[in-house]
């Protein structure tokens, strides 16, 4: 596996999204075993950058990847992050430093570490200046409890006066072939900034996958059955955008997932997709996109394809998201 700089962090250019292997997707927390083996999977693979996050569970998720690192902590990059849980009592989004001060220990306990790699805020809170919540973990690289920050589904604007007030290594966004709306103004900035990128769902959720083409199949609980992407006429006019993934995938010799990887990585250095799985076969799958290269006429194919139809999340999901 290939590796990248995010802000002078240096992680494995494809890593791995675990929330789905404790909350939020069908199958979710149904064998933590078999999700433990993926991980020990990834690392063998040179898979070095984990994703999770205190909300995710809550808590199980990171409890999970504890036990999957034990013994293992030294050779993974481990990210996760704060602010969707309160630790003060608040409604909604935490970003206060008391919060932020009880969120970390929290997550270094289960994580089983005494250091975070890379510290998110999971959403912007708007009730709390970013120049505030920054300082705080400013504070916390000093104590080193924690070595690298970022920030979440954060707008340009945030970024800068984040940065301002201390080195973000990278910033975690929706990025895909059927999400490009950050190509405006935040990427440009990261650009600008030095600021790596953390594309979370590359994989359009799955969509990109091309295993997916009705709800059928989809457990009762599983977010995507009420999301505006996967629902009514939406879902049937989003297919286009697989079709051309797959007819692409085809010239290659790769799957639909590997070229639509493959397609994010050959946007520049500093990237790192978190592609998701609670499945070896598909995080070897997954991996092997670290060795496609897409030809310039693909690259163009694939630019050209118009983002997807309908939001990329809830009314009250996107409510969440600084612009």
């Amino acid at each position: 596996m290939h590796s990248t700089s995010l802000g002078g962090l240096t992680v494995s250019r494809i890593g791995l999204g675990v929330m789905g292997m404790s909350a939020f997707y069908t199958g979710a927390g149904r064998d933590a075993a078999e999700s433990i083996r993926t991980i020990h999977r990834a690392v063998d693979l040179g898979v070095s950058h984990l994703d999770t996050a205190e909300v995710y569970g809550p808590f199980l998720n990171e409890e999970l990847v504890g036990r999957a690192v034990r013994g293992r902590r030294d050779q993974v990059v481990l990210a996760t992050k704060f602010g969707l849980v309160s630790h003060t009592g608040r409604r909604g989004p935490d970003s206060t430093p008391a919060s932020i001060r009880a969120a970390v220990d929290g997550s270094l306990l289960r994580l089983g570490t005494d250091h975070i790699d890379l510290y998110h805020q999971h959403r912007v809170d708007p009730d709390t200046p970013i120049e505030e919540t920054v300082g705080a973990l400013s504070e916390l690289v000093t104590a080193g409890k924690v070595r690298h920050i970022g920030l979440s589904e954060a707008g340009a604007g945030t970024i800068r006066r984040a940065h301002a007030v201390h080195p973000l290594a990278a910033v975690q966004t929706e990025y895909s072939l059927w999400t490009r709306d950050l190509e405006t103004e935040v990427l440009p900035a990261l650009r600008e900034l030095g600021i790596g990128l953390v594309p979370y769902a590359p994989l359009g959720h799955g969509f990109l996958t091309g295993d997916i083409r009705s709800l059928d199949g989809l457990d009762a609980t599983d977010w995507r059955r009420t999301n505006p992407r996967f629902t009514g006429d939406n879902l049937t006019r989003n297919l286009r955008i697989v079709d051309e993934v797959r007819e692409v995938a085809g010239e290659v010799g790769a799957t639909p997932a590997q070229v639509a990887l493959a397609w994010l990585l050959a946007q520049g250095e500093g990237i790192a997709p978190i592609p998701g799985t609670r499945r070896i076969d598909r995080l070897e799958e997954n991996s092997a996109a670290d060795d496609i290269r897409l030809t310039a006429d693909q690259i163009a194919r694939l630019n050209a394809l118009t983002p997807a139809s309908g939001d990329r999340h809830t009314e009250a999901d996107m409510a969440t998201v600084d612009r």
